[in-house]
């Protein structure tokens, strides 16, 4: 990806060259655009001055040289530092956070970045460092959506999936938060059942590959339990909660004679248990989630 004869080419400030500020200041080197960058350890903006990058000596002076500003840096808190530190310079700038953190210090940055006269998009990056500026990297951003429009050229440079979630910078957070939520979920699922076949003498290769259609068939059920979230309606004719409880039994009885641990499908035992004591019996299993917003 490069920049097009019709767009210009955007003078960007990177804050932070860890392995994934590293990676932002590459892909935007990589699309034509002009980057200066700082790191509190200066020795990391080696590799990247070689590369075209310009160098500078404080947060004030790379933002001083940019039209976007974008942070990448452990932790809001972090964050939040540098923005205070380079002040008054910040005034008529974007600043894209893609910082890690909770909904709560995004948008206390993003206040404190508006109070200084800048633009704020948060952004929540859903990829490893060698896929930025990858056509499929995805990143979702939160904030007003006339800043995420403006700066989208930009944007589709780190990530071609650059998604628009909410004029909330919080919301980007929390999809990405959602998706991570899901993705250890099911790999705890997998692993847990590799376990169980390895303890069989089972390749777990080999029965990923035999079970595929199975695997591939559970996210294609995410839009149907959505459905019956959103409308909490979760009477269902098939596939009820009922229906769950022999088979989890039956895990936990595999497991424990195979001294697997128990404690994944205990707890979801107990999850079902409890949805069949409370009269839930009949519902689908999108019922459950009553059972996590309890807190």
């Amino acid at each position: 990806m490069s920049v097009h004869e019709n767009e210009e080419a955007v003078s960007i400030a990177v804050l932070g060259l860890g392995e994934m500020g590293a990676a932002l200041a590459i892909a935007l080197l990589d699309a034509g655009h002009s980057v200066t960058v700082w790191n509190r350890s200066a020795e990391k903006a080696d590799a990247l001055a070689g590369k075209g990058a310009r160098r500078a000596e404080t947060p004030g002076a790379a933002v001083g040289a940019a039209d976007i500003v974008i942070v990448n840096v452990k932790g809001g808190a972090v964050a939040m530092e540098l923005l205070g530190a380079a002040g008054a310079s910040l005034a008529g700038r974007t600043v894209v956070d893609l910082t890690d953190g909770s909904t709560e210090q995004s948008r206390a940055t993003g206040k404190l970045a508006n109070e200084l006269g800048a633009d704020y998009l948060h952004g929540q990056i859903m990829t490893i460092a060698p896929a930025i500026g990858s056509p499929d990297a995805v990143i979702f951003y939160g904030g007003p959506q006339q800043v995420f429009e403006r700066s989208e050229a930009v944007l589709r440079a780190l990530g071609g999936r650059a998604t628009f979630v909410s004029s909330d910078p919080g919301v980007a957070v929390l999809y990405g938060m959602a998706v991570h939520d899901i993705m250890w979920g099911l790999l705890n699922g997998f692993l847990h059942a590799a376990a169980l076949l390895g303890n069989a003498g089972i390749r777990v290769g080999d029965f990923s590959q035999q079970v595929e259609p199975s695997l591939a068939a559970l996210p294609t059920m995410f839009p149907m339990l959505a459905n019956e979230i959103d409308r909490a309606e979760f009477a269902t004719p098939f596939g009820a909660l009922q229906h769950h409880l022999p088979s989890i039994d039956d895990l936990i009885t595999e497991s424990r004679a195979r001294r697997i641990d128990v404690d994944l499908p205990t707890y979801t035992r107990n999850l079902v248990a409890e949805a069949l004591a409370a009269g839930h019996g009949h519902d689908s299993y999108a019922r459950l989630v009553e059972r996590f917003g309890r807190g």
